[in-house]
């Protein structure tokens, strides 16, 4: 399969008084059409690896890719969507409202605007709110919203931080049900998760981060498998994980 990310020994280093080594020689390979799930505690290096991706952030060293084209190229992300982790909205506006700004912003034609909005709209569940102030939706609508914004641009690859902080068990159902859709159109989604039993449940593959490193790389099942534990204790024993006496 086509690699859609292509990480190779990228470190990112901030400097400072006390200097951090965010990510220590990162190699990863994202390939077309995969939900991979990338995981690890605070400070692992997850949001750090999506800003270099974005170009939100420079790699101090080692290279990244995206779609073959080096992410430091204006052209590499294009073709991406990006919902962070904590999303804001100008609350006084309509889900329609926003997605047309966002559409214009990606130079969508207008021609082909209103389709765009009523499909992402209908994919994420959200047709029949459509015309109310985000001030009256609910986090997990307006979580909704963000990956409505993520997708109006048709994008091949979506990148999502943490898409279902804060939802209750119904709003993570309905995001782990979008990105199962998503995968069916054959979009490639990475994001990030503390959630161990969604990612369990919607990915291909996943990575687990610990300081900067990765620890371990490949299918669920087969983590499984290979350390004979859960996918929980499996994320617990690497990151160093030890329960108070």
């Amino acid at each position: 399969m086509a690699a859609i990310i292509q990480i190779n020994k990228l470190r990112v280093e901030y400097g400072g008084a006390m200097p951090k080594v965010a990510l220590k020689g990162l190699d990863l390979t994202v390939n077309a059409g995969e939900v991979f799930g990338y995981l690890g505690p605070n400070g692992a290096g997850k949001t750090t690896t999506m800003n270099v991706l974005l170009g939100f952030a420079n790699a101090t060293s080692g290279m990244a890719q995206l779609f073959g084209v080096d992410v430091r190229q204006p052209i590499a992300r294009q073709r991406i969507g990006y919902l962070p982790e904590l999303t804001y909205y100008y609350k006084f506006l309509t889900a329609e409202e926003i997605l047309r700004f966002y559409a214009k912003i990606f130079g969508i034609a207008k021609s082909a605007i209103e389709s765009r909005i009523d499909a992402v709209l209908k994919l994420v569940e959200l047709d029949h709110a459509r015309k109310r102030q985000i001030k009256t939706y609910s986090k997990g609508m307006q979580q909704r919203v963000g990956l409505a914004q993520a997708l109006i641009n048709n994008p091949d690859l979506l990148i999502l931080d943490e898409p279902t902080s804060g939802l209750d068990p119904i709003g993570r159902m309905q995001v782990r049900a979008i990105i199962q859709r998503l995968k069916g159109e054959g979009k490639t989604v990475f994001f990030s998760s503390h959630e161990l039993g969604e990612v369990e449940t919607v990915c291909d593959r996943v990575a687990i981060m610990c300081e900067g490193e990765l620890k371990a790389e490949g299918k669920v099942a087969d983590l499984m498998r290979e350390h004979g534990a859960s996918l929980e204790q499996i994320f617990l024993k690497l990151i160093g994980y030890r329960a108070a006496a």
